[in-house]
């Protein structure tokens, strides 16, 4: 696979270790972070010879501007990833932080999908990896604005995907919906799962295999399969339910 991947949020996490994959696959990679340290030391541990681009691009003008520095490189792959989580109830968590989680986990994802994809269709390839998360497929309780981000993520993916495949486009979307993964998401977040958590490697490697192959939604690991066909017959509101108490036991976990 010799191609050129743009990847968000490459620092640590899924970001970074998706950049790990493509590296391994031969792929020139431009990879962007607020964190100049953690992009060099990434760097420093790839094979190839990757572009580092340090910035925020939280917001719609962030990723513009991201757009306009790449836009002339020929990607051939971007993988939306940037984002993080707030936790807490909604009357009291804090709004600043939760519109800059918004800005960054709708708006950047918005942009950067919207303007790549319509690069990639005038052009006739292209592929694209939203990271969604399980939390998409229900309501969240003490993490709402992160679950509703989450599925905005998760249905524009889908809805895109839908337009494209009934143009008869060869370029395909991709929404990767983890449950829980080992990175620093939960510590950011302030909550620790207390249930076994999958490697980011092993989600990383899973979601570029299945982007390859055109998959819509990717959801790696067999419980998590399972938990998202069993959101789609259970009534929202035991939903919720089961998300609260669940969120409950994380969040005292991580105090």
């Amino acid at each position: 696979m010799s191609k050129k991947v743009l990847i968000t949020g490459a620092s640590s996490g899924i970001g970074r270790d998706s950049a790990r994959v493509f590296d391994s696959y031969g792929c020139e990679l431009i990879i962007t972070a607020r964190r100049e340290d953690r992009l060099t030391e990434l760097a420093d541990s790839l094979q190839g010879d990757p572009r580092i681009i340090v910035g925020d691009i939280a917001g719609s003008e962030g990723a513009k501007e991201l757009y306009e520095i790449t836009k002339d490189e020929n990607i051939d792959i971007l993988i939306n990833n940037a984002g993080f989580g707030v936790w807490g109830e909604f009357t009291k968590t804090d709004l600043d932080r939760e519109i800059d989680m918004i800005k960054l986990n709708i708006e950047t994802m918005h942009t950067l999908f919207k303007l790549f994809l319509c690069d990639f269709k005038r052009r006739g390839s292209g592929k694209i990896l939203n990271v969604a998360s399980m939390a998409g497929f229900a309501p969240g309780p003490y993490m709402a604005a992160y679950y509703s981000s989450k599925a905005y993520v998760l249905r524009l993916t889908q809805s895109a995907a839908f337009e494209l495949a009934e143009s008869g486009s060869p370029v395909t979307v991709s929404a990767l919906c983890p449950g829980p993964v080992d990175t620093e998401f939960n510590k950011v977040a302030g909550v620790h799962f207390s249930t076994a958590s999958l490697s980011s490697e092993y989600v990383a490697r899973y979601a570029v295999t299945q982007m390859v192959k055109g998959k819509t939604v990717i959801i790696p690991g067999t419980m998590m399969k399972m938990s998202a066909v069993a959101s789609k017959i259970t009534p929202d509101k035991i939903c919720a339910a089961v998300t609260a108490n669940v969120q409950r036991r994380r969040a005292g976990s991580a105090r």
